[in-house]
């Protein structure tokens, strides 16, 4: 059967409602029709009238409810009484006379000109209702922001004796909170007069723990803005946002949001950044943010300088190794990061390379650089920005060890020659002290600097991360992943770090491979074969190891797996079940026998006679569990060294749980376990309890 195929002509549309020319018609059609049928028939004029009184009385009641003006209500009620006395003559003289025709084409003229006027100014009332309405929403919201205005200039007066003129309220979008943007008394006042009032300001408005009023320099010198936050968003996690599209470097960074739900952007064509942050502050966790805003940059390459066994870079070369061993086919997957040194050598080799690559850069593009008219390299695609992210690199460059004091030496090399060349460091920090920033190239170069807290007193003197902020407090934020974020193109205030997950890393590193750059080819010719075999499969052995199943995983596994041993200890406890021709006594007595002749003798665990120890033919995670209960997990030895090497201080469980890489829920079990037995010593100090070894309590 051959397909149909539809009309190309126009459609009607029968639920459409009538217009004035099409209203008019249909009323002038319908009179006529019914005048000339009562004429043939003989019906009673009267009943037309009637039938047009109450139609009009319908009319008006609806108009009515419908709230129409009394313009339209009386255009509808007039149409139906002259429709009606028309017909009404014309049912009486005859309808098909050229005075009974005339006369009903005027009188549709005139239904069709009073709809068209009428229509008209329902919409004109329909707007100007819409208007009023509008009007009062702003009448309401200008109350409220003159309100706020009035409550705030007696307040600033009464904490911080000063007057002013305020110009303009705007509520953020987030509804969050609010800026007041004011004009500073004459007299030479500053913003930085009410900076300093902040937590009084705040404990003022009685505001919310986690909330602050932050003054920042306005317009110009003679205007303040004052951030108000009403609702805490520090408190809670927030999602890395799941957009990976592509970020420049020229355009700024996303590293996180402030209270009012802005995000926070760093620009680092010719800034170093510092982040500082204690252990169990979130540091790691932004770093990935930092990672993730660079894997998502098409102009820029980053290096990763980790000692501590490359734990910042792994999650970013891992799903590529992965890709790389899988034989299934696929687009190759490209590592999020372009280098990672997690030894010492390997950290030398990469800032020897990038001192020559910014050395070389310095001649080759002396052309590039003279076309443009600049001294700065045009950082783009074809010529990317190098970033070296050093994780502690502010303890490197503090540290008394020789060996540290040589990749000191040539960090601050980086730092100092290569900004013109587009290379730039990332620096990160454990604690905000003299000792670890007091190096003044540190200071100068890193512009762009972040403070987490996690709640951390205890060398965190945000005086010494952003000089000349004040009203800074650690007590603002008290979470981890909140803290404080400046740079030269917005000031020191709360920020808050996007949670980002193994899992997301993941996807990010898939979701950018086609963005990252390639180094240019007179750097990769200065960078030589140290740069070109960076992922030779000897110095990527150990980052190849991760993907291996660890060995207490396969033993954990093993009794769920078909084949193999299939152990009592790792059986339920079920009657067996007799073979054909022997008893269950007979049956057992053969397969120990059996088991004994291939592997020697292993008495059940608890069987032994005091003072003797099992045979070592086989060491089964099943007989181990009681030894663990005793003395601990294997792990638990390097962790109590550890814990006696911080010396007094001690650590905390979370910072065990980095150093011997387990479950931090499982870390606590082991180290109050081995505090019971006397190990450790625990000192409770709520949020900041330690422990700390018996030879320094």
């Amino acid at each position: 059967m051959a397909p149909t195929t539809a009309s190309t002509g126009p459609v009607w549309d029968w639920a459409a409602g009538h217009g004035p020319v099409t209203g008019a018609l249909s009323a002038t059609t319908g009179a006529l029709a019914l005048a000339t049928t009562g004429a043939a028939t003989g019906m009673p004029a009267g009943w037309a009238l009637a039938a047009g009184a109450a139609g009009a009385l319908g009319h008006t009641v609806t108009s009515w409810r419908e709230r129409l003006a009394a313009r339209t209500i009386a255009m509808r009620a007039a149409s139906w009484l002259l429709g009606a006395g028309w017909t009404t003559w014309a049912i009486t003289s005859g309808p098909l006379t050229w005075t009974a025709l005339g006369s009903l084409a005027t009188l549709g003229v005139g239904i069709g000109a009073a709809a068209r006027s009428t229509l008209l100014h329902e919409e004109a009332r329909e707007l100007e209702a819409l208007a009023a309405a509008e009007r009062q929403v702003n009448r309401e919201l200008s109350a409220g922001r003159r309100a706020i205005a009035a409550e705030w200039v007696d307040r600033v007066q009464r904490v911080c004796g000063i007057t002013l003129r305020v110009l303009a309220v705007e509520m953020w979008p987030t509804g969050t909170g609010f800026t007041i943007d004011a004009e500073l008394p004459p007299g030479g006042v500053t913003y930085e007069r009410i900076a300093q009032y902040a937590p009084q300001l705040s404990a003022d408005a009685r505001l919310p723990h986690g909330c602050t009023a932050t003054a920042s320099q306005g317009i110009d010198q003679g205007r303040v803005l004052i951030d108000v936050t009403t609702v805490n968003v520090l408190a809670g996690e927030i999602e890395y946002p799941t957009d990976y599209s592509p970020l420049s470097i020229h355009t700024g960074l996303p590293w996180g949001v402030r209270p009012d739900g802005r995000e926070v952007r760093a620009y680092l064509r010719e800034q170093c950044a510092l982040i500082v942050g204690p252990t169990g502050s979130g540091k790691t966790n932004f770093v990935h943010d930092v990672l993730a805003s660079f894997a998502r940059a098409t102009d820029m390459l980053t290096w990763v300088i980790d000692l501590n066994a490359g734990s910042a870079g792994l999650p970013w070369v891992r799903p590529a190794l992965a890709a790389d061993g899988n034989t299934g086919g696929g687009e190759p997957v490209r590592p999020g990061i372009d280098w990672l040194a997690a030894s010492y050598e390997e950290a030398m080799l990469m800032l020897d390379t990038a001192l020559r690559i910014g050395k070389h850069r310095k001649v080759a593009y002396q052309e590039l650089m003279a076309r443009a008219n600049t001294d700065l390299l045009p950082v783009s695609a074809q010529i990317p920005q190098i970033m070296l992210v050093i994780d502690e690199g502010a303890e490197i460059l503090a540290s008394n060890d020789p060996k540290m004091r040589k990749l000191a030496a040539k960090i601050l090399e980086v730092i100092r020659l290569l900004r013109a060349m587009g290379l730039r460091t990332v620096l990160t920090a454990l604690g905000a002290t003299g000792s670890v920033l007091g190096n003044l190239m540190i200071r100068r170069e890193a512009k762009a600097r972040v403070c987490l807290t996690g709640g951390e007193v205890e060398g965190m003197d945000l005086s010494k991360v952003f000089p000349g902020s004040r009203g800074l407090k650690v007590t603002q934020a008290p979470y981890k992943g909140a803290g404080f974020m400046g740079t030269p193109e917005s000031p020191a205030g709360l920020f808050k770090a996007w949670r980002i997950k193994p899992n997301q890393i993941a996807d990010i590193v898939r979701a950018t491979s086609t963005l990252h750059p390639r180094l240019d080819e007179p750097s990769v010719k200065a960078a030589g074969a140290d740069y070109a075999r960076r992922w030779d499969a000897a110095r990527t052995a150990w980052m190849r190891d991760t993907l291996a199943i660890p060995a207490a995983t396969v033993a954990e596994e093993a009794p769920k797996r078909a084949g193999g041993l299939n152990l009592s200890a790792h059986r339920d406890r079920q009657p067996p079940v007799p073979a054909a021709g022997l008893d269950a006594d007979a049956l057992a007595a053969r397969l120990m026998a059996e088991i004994d002749a291939r592997f020697g003798t292993t008495p059940e665990p608890g069987t032994e006679p005091d003072g003797e120890q099992p045979p070592t033919a086989l060491n089964l995670s099943a007989f181990r569990k009681d030894r663990e209960e005793q003395s601990g997990p294997d792990w638990l030895a390097t962790a109590i060294a550890a814990i006696q090497a911080a010396g007094p201080e001690g650590m905390k469980p979370a910072a065990v749980a980095d150093i011997v890489g387990r479950g931090r829920e499982s870390v606590r079990k082991a180290l109050k376990a081995a505090a019971e037995r006397g190990e450790l010593v625990y000192r409770d100090r709520g949020p900041h309890s330690v422990y700390v070894h018996p030879d320094h309590a």
